[in-house]
């Protein structure tokens, strides 16, 4: 399997130039990924547990499903292919967007949109992504990331917090 190739961009989400993923990863280089959030009807979001396989932030929680943009590709597609590859959830169109956040360390130096998504499961997970994923109460999510906040990725940490100042 090849390398993956990503577009590097600028403050203003621009694309300037492509590089490999370990590449833009090793020299912090700005790039786009996309963050989906799983709510059932219930208002429980579902989280992944990250694989110990991951190359940044393996074994901890993290949004229902999230991943680069691959060069070329804009944030609406690439949040319909993360679904499918992993949780195995097909849709025909992007879920609805939610907010933007420009690159930052939090974000690993990337600019994200965050969507939203009204699903039930089941969901199919990606083992070599994901050791698991659980449903969680907003409550619940807001009372462990603040007991234990290195049991999450920073970039969800980030998105929880800015989705909560928003409800």
């Amino acid at each position: 399997m090849s390398e993956e190739i990503f577009d590097v961009v600028n403050d203003h989400d621009e694309v300037v130039g492509r590089d490999t993923r370990k590449r833009v990863h090793q020299l912090g280089l700005q790039h786009r990924a996309v963050h989906v959030l799983v709510f059932n009807q219930r208002g429980d979001l579902f989280l992944q547990k990250r694989s110990m396989l991951k190359d940044n932030h393996p074994g901890v929680w993290d949004t229902s499903s999230a991943g680069h943009l691959d060069s070329g590709e804009d944030y609406d597609a690439c949040s319909v292919r993360e679904l499918r590859e992993e949780l195995g959830w097909t849709i025909a169109e992007a879920p609805e967007r939610l907010f933007k956040i420009a690159a930052c360390e939090s974000t690993g130096m990337e600019h994200v949109w965050v969507y939203r998504l009204e699903a039930e499961g089941p969901f199919e997970l990606q083992a070599s992504e994901i050791d698991r994923g659980e449903w969680f109460h907003p409550e619940v999510i807001t009372g462990w990331i603040n007991r234990r906040p290195e049991d999450f990725a920073p970039g969800f940490r980030m998105i929880w917090g800015m989705l909560r100042e928003r409800s």
